[in-house]
């Protein structure tokens, strides 16, 4: 739990409604990385100086090691950092989720604890954000990873430009920055932490992107292997249907079937011709093919319906809450 915002300098007030009055809340997920914590911590507050009221929300993800009793001290010698522990390793996006819920900042920055992006590089977020934009990611233009990392995180990047259409650089880059609203109103849950800027894109939130210094990692090893390959696939395609066709999605399932039937229907009509000439066709791998594909077309049809009434309803149902309005005047609440 976050502790009450206490008075830590003469620069700093009391009162528990400043609570409410955070520039910016630093959400850092962490995985047995004890060793990282009091130079990140350090770093961030020096990027910070500029900053009157900020929060750094450490949250540990079931670490094994000293990172819990590490984040107990740092809190302890500055109460503007807080920390969040899991029960157990939930992942990334759980964690990230958790320092979510409990962000007062109006500004959230996201930034790993492996010291391989450099806090310095922080308030070039800010500045992004201060200017209009709703979502900053940083780009890592020259990258300190081994090369098979390298290799993947081009090839995931070139795919999700062409899959999405957002011209980022690096959009896998753990160093983020986002307007308080944004995070309210999307999602992440599983690994789709990666698409965040995806989501707002296609929420249409204006997105931008600073390049950031890159270190190599000073202690312990990445945690992410080629078991990453298939999981980024199977998010991307998940990314692709919800940012495309979450309110449409007939649109995906009635092109399947119509392509599926037609072509059932086409294998069926020529099976017909030939039987009327006299040919046997009962024998034919082609008869229950083109019945498998009529079937399959009709199936996908039906997937489609109940996809779209499942969308008109919680439609219906968050119309008020959900409307992508950015601004309004001269309009009263109700």
């Amino acid at each position: 739990m976050l502790a009450p915002w206490p008075r830590v300098s003469d620069e700093v007030p009391e009162p528990p409604q400043v609570a409410a009055l955070l520039e910016v809340s630093v959400i850092v997920p962490a995985l047995n990385e004890a060793p990282t914590l009091a130079e990140l911590a350090s770093r961030i507050h020096a990027s910070l100086a500029s900053v009157r009221l900020y929060e750094i929300i450490i949250v540990d993800d079931g670490s094994t090691d000293d990172t819990w009793d590490r984040v107990a001290q740092l809190h302890a010698s500055d109460a503007r950092v807080s920390g969040i522990r899991l029960r157990r390793q939930f992942g990334k996006a759980t964690a990230l989720s958790a320092g979510f819920r409990r962000a007062r900042g109006r500004t959230v920055v996201i930034l790993d604890a492996d010291l391989q992006d450099d806090p310095s590089d922080m308030p070039a977020f800010l500045a992004k954000i201060e200017s209009g934009y709703d979502v900053v990611v940083g780009w890592k233009k020259q990258r300190r990873d081994p090369f098979g990392r390298r290799v993947q995180s081009a090839v995931f990047n070139a795919v999700l430009r062409w899959a999405t259409g957002l011209a980022l650089h690096d959009a896998n880059c753990g160093f983020k920055a986002f307007r308080g609203e944004v995070l309210r109103t999307l999602p992440v849950y599983g690994d789709l932490f990666r698409y965040i800027a995806a989501f707002a894109a296609a929420e249409g939130y204006r997105i931008a992107e600073v390049p950031i210094t890159h270190h190599k990692r000073p202690f312990g090893r990445s945690r992410y292997g080629l078991e990453r390959i298939p999981r980024g696939f199977f998010d991307l395609l998940s990314i692709v249907f919800l940012t495309r066709f979450a309110m449409r999605p007939m649109h995906l399932f009635g092109a399947i079937a119509l392509a599926l039937a037609s072509v059932g229907v086409v294998t069926e009509s020529y099976l017909t011709v030939l039987w009327f000439q006299g040919h046997k066709i009962g024998d034919r791998p082609l008869l229950l093919l083109g019945a498998l594909e009529i079937i399959l077309g009709i199936q996908f049809f039906s997937t489609g319906l109940v996809a779209e009434f499942l969308t008109y309803t919680a439609y219906r149902r968050d119309v008020p809450q959900s409307m992508p309005i950015r601004e309004e005047i001269g309009l009263s609440k109700l």
